[in-house]
């Protein structure tokens, strides 16, 4: 299983060409570490321009004054706040990813949850990747660091131990095709070829026949647990990590 680590940072030398994309944070809530977590979106090493687009459901969400502040911290960066409350079904997240989508102006979109952090050279790994012929998604691996505590140890033990093998072992025999909410990226045209309109269709592109997950390249995310018992509810950030890309081959 040892060729699913090797780094294939060659196809980061080998493209000549990364496109111009677009992130999009869905944000809920100022969690532990949010503004350090986005701000490794901002010190991307990456080539082409990147757009970011935040997208919150409530104008009163302390996350907006996060979002404000790095927009002051990083003048040189094209971010974009988007708050939306409208609703499209029953899934938040999804809602606030249909709303952002209006703003994103690049082909090229990467989807990332607000409790990771990357390492500079991850946009150009993930790029990189769905640049490849027939690829059609790129995702990531990541792993759990406890951040205070025996319960939020135990809750990243469950991703090292748990989770992650088992997706190592699906992967290697052939079982899973996954996609993560980590790390989503694709092209609006993978999404038309798919009969899809916008993001809701990403629910069922994620998990479909399309996809076989594949040389993965260098570096993956680090989620970091915060919690104080049992019944608490579960706080994520995370923290830089050696991400580990997973092409996803449209057959």
């Amino acid at each position: 299983m040892s060729e699913l680590f090797e780094s294939t940072a060659a196809y980061a030398s080998a493209v000549c060409y990364l496109a111009a994309l677009t992130i999009l944070k869905p944000l809920y809530g100022a969690e532990p570490d949010l503004y350090a977590n986005l701000a490794s979106f901002c010190r991307q090493d990456y080539p082409a321009p990147v757009q970011i687009v935040f997208g919150l459901a409530d104008p009163a969400d302390p996350a907006a004054a996060v979002v404000r502040r790095l927009m002051a911290d990083f003048p040189d960066r094209d971010l974009e706040l988007v708050i939306n409350a409208r609703r499209h079904g029953a899934n938040a997240k999804v809602s606030n990813l249909i709303n952002m989508q209006i703003a994103a102006r690049h082909e090229t979109m990467v989807i990332a949850d607000s409790d990771i952090a990357v390492p500079s050279d991850y946009l150009t790994n993930i790029a990189a990747n769905l640049g490849e012929p027939c690829v059609g998604l790129v995702t990531c691996l990541y792993r759990g660091v406890g951040a205070t505590g025996i319960w939020s140890r135990l809750a990243a033990a469950g991703i090292d131990y748990h989770f992650l093998p088992n997706v190592l072992v699906g992967l290697k025999l052939g079982l899973a095709t996954p996609c993560f909410g980590s790390t989503i990226a694709l092209t609006r045209t993978t999404l038309a070829k798919r009969g899809a309109q916008d993001c809701r269709s990403l629910l069922r592109l994620s998990s479909s026949p399309m996809s076989a997950l594949s040389d993965p390249c260098a570096n993956c995310c680090c989620t970091t647990f915060a919690g104080h018992g049992p019944s608490a509810p579960w706080i994520l950030s995370v923290l830089p990590a050696s991400p580990l890309p997973l092409p996803c081959r449209l057959p």
